[in-house]
């Protein structure tokens, strides 16, 4: 499990793909995210948008991320 820090109350879910290193523009961030491929908290979100707080966990494929503060 990878942890990304971030020192804000929170990150849209489609910068955090981005700052992991999982999309390499937001543009392929957006598609993960609205063909359903992306899980917040092992639950699938379709809104790049979404806000992720510390302690929330993403997952994409074998990939899973903690963010923390």
């Amino acid at each position: 499990m990878n942890e990304i820090k971030i020192d804000q109350p929170f990150i849209k879910l489609g910068q955090l793909l981005k700052l992991a290193g999982i999309a390499d523009s937001g543009s392929y961030a957006k598609l993960f995210i609205s063909d359903g491929l992306v899980k917040v908290n092992d639950e699938v979100d379709t809104r790049r948008g979404r806000k992720v707080y510390p302690g929330d966990i993403v997952t994409f494929e074998d990939q899973t991320i903690k963010i923390v503060d």
